[in-house]
Parts: structure tokens; sequence; C-alpha cells
């Protein structure tokens, strides 16, 4: 029996669903942590710089998009991303304003650095992307002929995002506890990380993406091993 032309049309197939899975794949971990949130109205368990390094890392992928073309799924990922980040941080924003004792409003455009990243209202958050959005479109035009500056672009956006987990890695750090994280997101995270770096070695996209997909899959395992560890510590009781 012949089997070469089954396989033949097996292939587009797997690559179109490998091409959804990577579009969609990235913002599915967030899922259970946005619940998380919504159903306990509490944030204390998630660092909201998680979001922070995530918009940075696909606003410069964006960017670096129009210096060294790659695999256009990865570019709507980063679309998707940005706007999952942004909706994760309107829910944050939200219980912290109901949550919140002190009236005092800090804003974007204080230029407090002692309160950045920490400001009252959606909308400074907002203010700040398009800030960065604006500038490295700038710059990016002016230098974009200048393939340093475009690898270089594509590094520091890979980079960005690698070191995703490191903000919730200390906050578990400093909390003693992962409570209010969802596990579930840092599996999905780490599953995901797996198929987007063979994805990436499959491709053949620019070295820059699967080094950075390995660094991930290493911080996930480390932020696995502190779910296992904080559990196997006896609880405290108050009161």
């Amino acid at each position: 029996m012949d089997f070469s032309e089954g396989s033949v049309d097996t292939w587009p197939v797997l690559s179109w669903m490998s091409s959804c899975f990577m579009v969609f794949g990235g913002v599915i971990p967030y899922i259970p942590q946005y619940q998380e949130i919504k159903r306990t109205s509490n944030t204390e368990g998630f660092s909201t710089w998680v979001c922070f390094v995530l918009l940075i890392a696909n606003i410069l992928r964006i960017l670096f998009w129009f210096g060294k073309f790659f695999e256009f799924p990865l570019l709507l990922q980063s679309f998707l991303m940005i706007i999952t980040m942004l909706s994760i941080l309107h829910l944050c924003c939200a219980v912290q304003t109901v949550n919140r004792v002190s009236t005092r409003r800090h804003a974007f455009t204080d230029f407090d650095l002692a309160y950045f990243w920490k400001w009252s209202h959606f909308e400074d958050y907002l203010q700040f992307c398009l800030s960065l959005t604006i500038l490295g479109a700038l710059f990016t035009y002016i230098l974009l002929d200048f393939p340093i500056f475009v690898e270089g672009l594509g590094l520091v956006a890979l980079l960005t995002e690698a070191m995703l987990g490191i903000p919730q890695l200390l906050q578990n750090l400093r909390n003693k506890s992962t409570r209010g994280m969802s596990v579930k997101m840092v599996v999905l995270w780490t599953a995901g990380d797996c198929f987007k770096t063979s994805y990436f070695i499959i491709k053949a996209t620019p070295a820059q993406f699967w080094l950075c997909g390995a660094l991930q899959i290493c911080l996930d395992m480390l932020i696995l091993f502190q779910v296992w560890y904080y559990n196997q510590q006896p609880h405290v009781k108050f009161g």
C-alpha cells in the first residue's frame, strides 16, 4: 500500500493546526489566572509584572517583524497577547480600586519611579504602552536599515519574553507561598513553551526564538518546584 499521498495531505493540516495553536495557545494559560482573580477579588498572588514583561516583549516583537519577517502566526500571537495582558491589567485595576484604602491617585504622568507599574487606573497603563510603541516605532523607522539594530531588537524582545517567569518567581519568594497564583497557568506555560520551542526549531525561525524558548522552560520548572516546595511546608494558622 502507498501511504505517500495520505502523508502529503496530512502535513498541511498539521501545519495549519500548529499555527492556530501558536496564535491562540499563548493566551490559554492566563484564563485560569483571570478566573482566579475574578473569583477571589484578590491580586496579591499574581505579579502584574508578568503583564509588564509580556507587553514589552510583544510590542518589541511586532517592531522586530518590520525589520526581519518571521512566521505570520507569531505576529498575530503578539497582538492577541497584548490584548490579553491589557485585559488582565484592567481586571487587576478594578479589583484594586475596590480594595484600595488610600484615596491618593498614582498616575503614569507623575513620572514617579517609586510607583512605576503601580498606577491607580487602567488608563495609565494604556498611556505607557502607547508611549513605548510610538518611541519604539520612531527608533525602528530611523534604524531599520542597520542589521545590528534589527537583530538586537529581536534579541531584546525575545530575552524579555524569556524572563516572563521571573516576576512570578520573585513574588512567590516574597510571599513564601504560591497561594493566589494559578498552578494551572504555570503548567500550561510549561506545556506551551515546550510546544513553541519545538515549533521554532521545526520552522527554522531565527535562533533568538528557540534559545529564549528553552530559557522559559527552565524558569517554568523552577516555579513548579516552588509549588511543590511550599506545599511541603506546614501551614501557619493565625488567630
